[in-house]
């Protein structure tokens, strides 16, 4: 066996992958792009060196790291959803965020009726959709939820090029929604700032979590013990698959008292997504990236007409409802970019009564995401 084929030497060189790009996320020049799209990039190169195993010579490893692992880092992110803390978000928050996530999932629709990137991208067409509907919802974790469902994580080169046009339109999305209020404020008069219940901070979202022996011995439990319940009810209930099984177990337990005790659910589950985002990098052949030419000008059209889209109907319906288009930006991208760049806006809009809301409606748009992703799969 070639030592670049041990599973040993290749989860060395995927953890160092996920070291340098965490940091190098942190770095000026690397703050333009997430983490994960940094991993992705690091381990395709070192796989298109040969230095360790691609898609045409796939090891063992890899196949366990997108059958057990993926899954059970969603299911970990899951674990930090309170859906009742997501009152102290305000009525108004959490009712833009809706009407935000809707309009997102109607967007989608518009976009592929008008553009049928069915054309290009034929059956793919319909994941992509549902990946885009779930991270434009919740966040990565939505979008990978998809993924995994229907195997387009093998797709290596179409996988990493649709996070490439994500990050690219969600860069976009923060300075469009960065400009909006005071656009707005000039052609849509008479809007003053809405009266938002101002959180107190002793929110668990602001702590940093504590890992401990016995908070990670029950997690590790629960997520093999999770991964094997909802493997076993989609084997009778066939329609419903088997990742949004395990979510809903995932939100389920996040409910319970017992949960709330045990620390560390974020941190591990995100390093397990950054060491999927590693195999998916791996998976990136230079061979392939012909195929992103014509590929790729569609997947730019439908993503940005369908973000578009979102924004002109939460512009529209927020601006009748509520006087307040500083919030409709925020809210807006905590949906399309998530809770990080929704907090961003809320500190350049100096709009500190909206931080920890923006988390809570984050949080809401994960637990929804993965559902409005299969929906629009199944629909189309």
């Amino acid at each position: 066996m070639n030592f670049t084929d041990n599973p040993v030497y290749v989860l060395t060189i995927l953890s160092l992958a996920i070291v340098l790009g965490v940091y190098m996320a942190k770095t000026q020049f690397g703050k333009k792009f997430s983490a994960a799209l940094i991993i992705i990039l690091l381990t395709a190169v070192l796989a298109n060196l040969r230095l360790i195993p691609s898609a045409s010579n796939s090891i063992d490893l890899y196949k366990i790291i997108f059958k057990y692992i993926a899954p059970i880092s969603i299911f970990y992110l899951l674990l930090n959803i309170n859906l009742t803390s997501i009152k102290q978000a305000g009525f108004p928050m959490v009712g833009l965020f809706l009407i935000g996530s809707l309009a997102t999932t109607a967007g989608i629709l518009l976009s592929w009726l008008v553009l049928s990137p069915q054309n290009v991208l034929g059956e793919d067409g319909k994941v992509i959709a549902g990946m885009l509907t779930g991270t434009y919802t919740g966040g990565s974790l939505n979008f990978n939820a998809v993924a995994l469902e229907y195997d387009f994580q093998e797709k290596g080169i179409l996988y990493a090029g649709t996070i490439a046009v994500d990050n690219v339109i969600t860069t976009l999305w923060v300075m469009i929604t960065l400009a909006l209020p005071t656009l707005l404020s000039l052609i849509w008069k008479g809007k003053k700032k809405s009266k938002v219940k101002n959180v107190t901070s002793n929110s668990t979202y602001e702590k940093e979590e504590c890992v401990n022996f016995n908070s990670l011995i029950w997690l590790i439990f629960l997520g093999f013990t999770a991964y094997f319940v909802s493997d076993v009810i989609s084997k009778f209930l066939t329609q419903i698959p088997s990742i949004l099984i395990l979510s809903t177990i995932g939100i389920a337990l996040a409910q319970t008292k017992f949960m709330s005790t045990k620390k560390g659910s974020r941190q591990l589950g995100l390093y397990l997504v950054y060491l999927f985002c590693a195999v998916i990098g791996a998976y990136c052949e230079l061979s392939a990236v012909s195929e992103l030419k014509e590929i790729g000008i569609i997947l730019f059209q439908f993503t940005s007409l369908a973000v578009l889209l979102h924004g002109v109907t939460i512009t529209l319906i927020g601006g009748f409802l509520y006087s307040d288009w500083e919030m409709i930006a925020i809210v807006s991208q905590a949906n399309i970019g998530g809770a990080s760049t929704a907090i961003a806006l809320a500190e350049t809009f100096n709009r500190k009564e909206l931080i920890l809301p923006s988390i809570l409606v984050g949080t809401l748009g994960n637990a929804l995401g993965s559902y409005l992703g299969f929906f629009v799969v199944h629909l189309l």
